[in-house]
């Protein structure tokens, strides 16, 4: 949309990308401060996740603090299930409470394999991992302050 002098956001699939790409046209144009700010309701979707996540048992769950250092969400959430039939059933039972009890429609990649399962509301991210994959890739050291561990956290 360069050069048009319009930006819009959608209500599809794409609502990432999109505010994604509208906040790259804003800045280019000097126009930051026609960008949405983040309200109470990503810490009522912070709620609802772990309560969610509580209710199905995750373990060792994590909530990482996101806000001032990137634009993707507000907070990540990192938990772990004993088994790829738990990750997947975690998950899809965290995007049924969240679409029916918060109208929130989140997006999800890799439920059908179990190992890793992403969750993206716009505002938490949360990631679902078998222990051993979670250990593997270790988010938390990525972005977690220096100094903290994940147990500090907790």
């Amino acid at each position: 949309m360069p050069g048009t002098g319009a930006w819009r956001c959608t209500a599809k699939e794409d609502d990432v990308l999109s505010f994604t790409t509208i906040a790259a046209g804003a800045a280019d144009h000097g126009a930051l401060s026609m960008m949405p700010v983040m309200t109470a309701d990503s810490e009522a979707q912070l709620a609802a996740i772990l309560t969610s996540l509580d209710d199905d048992k995750a373990e060792d769950v994590v909530q990482i603090d996101l806000r001032g250092k990137t634009a993707i969400g507000d907070y990540m959430v990192i938990c772990s299930g004993r088994s790829s039939r738990q990750v997947a059933a975690i998950a899809e039972n965290l995007v049924d409470r969240l679409k029916q009890e918060h109208g929130v429609q989140a997006r999800t990649e890799g439920k059908e394999t179990g190992d890793w399962v992403l969750i993206d509301t716009g505002d938490v991210i949360v990631h679902v991992f078998r222990p051993e994959v979670r250990e593997f890739y270790q988010l938390e050291k990525m972005w977690l302050p220096t100094g903290k561990s994940a147990a500090s956290q907790a």
